[in-house]
């Protein structure tokens, strides 16, 4: 008997009436949010617009979940298309089954065309939204968890994932939480990007780079762990050889990119006031900010010593227009 063990959902949807509210769904749209209102902060912080992730977003979330299905659905076929399936299970997307390769190359196809529309560079966008994704993942991957799906080998370990479920040859048993070891992972991948950005001020793609390469080394390991049936090559899952070539292209991204584009972004989106400084400046030279009054007050002091000094001269000068003029009246009388 387990003295200590992660236990399953009974199940992963609840009716609302008529309404099924799924778990996976709520992940999911959860892992969104998080992942726009981060990436607004970021953007904004960057010298960019509120809202612009957002708006970009509402391109690139639909192709990213295009993309993730159409990723699972290729690379796992025979859940679909084998004898004794429906294919009509493929379109089944709160069923589970979310390729996050498809998703991130899909999600960054429509990214690119909200970006291009904006005039804004894609690469800059990325690097704002970057953690964000990691944390969407980290949260997404409890949808597993409510689906009972994607566990690893069995094991006796105290945080050992319960599983009941008999559906889609399922063995009731006790197994590593994979979903758990990635979904911390994740957390861990977006902390990284933070620290690393702040630190080495990384710009022109190379802080989502750094998401990709991370991501990818932690993928690796945890797939290696699962027992849910998948194509194999060279003894290795098809998803680790994605993730170690996705790896590789990302470390070759950020090597290459900081030779040839080092710093970050001087702007991120045409006509953004600048984020730091830019504001105050402005405000100084209006008057408005830290001793903006004292300025003004001293500007207006000036004027009124330039206006009574004028005064002052054309006084003079008249006064000694007429002295010259009594003088001269007066030498006329004296020959007369």
């Amino acid at each position: 008997m387990e003295l200590a063990y992660i236990p399953s959902p009974s199940r992963g949807v609840i009716h609302l009436g008529p309404i099924p509210l799924r778990g996976y769904a709520f992940c999911i749209i959860i892992g969104v949010f998080v992942a726009v209102w981060l990436g607004n902060k970021r953007w904004i912080a960057r010298g960019g617009r509120a809202g612009t992730v957002a708006d970009i977003a509402v391109w690139a979330v639909p192709f990213g979940l295009i993309g993730g299905r159409l990723y699972h659905v290729i690379t796992d076929y025979q859940l679909y298309f084998s004898d004794g399936r429906d294919w009509v299970d493929a379109f089944k997307i709160w069923e589970g089954g979310l390729g996050i390769w498809g998703a991130i190359a899909f999600g960054a196809l429509g990214a690119w065309i909200g970006c291009r529309r904006r005039g804004i560079p894609l690469p800059a966008y990325a690097d704002a939204v970057a953690p964000g994704i990691a944390f969407a993942q980290a949260i997404g991957r409890w949808g597993n968890w409510f689906n009972q799906e994607l566990y690893g080998r069995e094991t006796d370990l105290p945080w050992a994932l319960h599983i009941t479920s008999t559906a889609d040859g399922r063995m009731p048993g006790y197994y590593h939480p994979t979903f758990l070891y990635e979904s911390l992972w994740c957390v861990g991948v977006a902390l990284l990007v933070i620290w690393a950005d702040r630190r080495f001020k990384l710009g022109h793609g190379r802080a989502f780079a750094l998401y990709v390469a991370a991501y990818c080394a932690g993928r690796f390991w945890i797939e290696y762990m699962r027992v849910d049936d998948a194509h194999h090559f060279l003894g290795l899952r098809l998803n680790n050889w994605t993730a170690l070539f996705v790896f590789l292209l990302a470390v070759v991204y950020i090597v290459v990119s900081a030779k040839k584009r080092p710093g970050r972004e001087d702007a991120v989106e045409p006509g953004a006031q600048p984020s730091d400084g830019g504001t105050e400046a402005k405000s100084v030279e209006a008057g408005d900010g830290p001793g903006g009054e004292k300025a003004e007050i001293a500007e207006n002091t000036d004027t009124d010593k330039a206006e009574q000094t004028g005064e002052a001269g054309t006084s003079e000068k008249a006064g000694t227009s007429e002295d010259r003029g009594a003088a001269g009246e007066a030498e006329s009388a004296r020959k007369s």
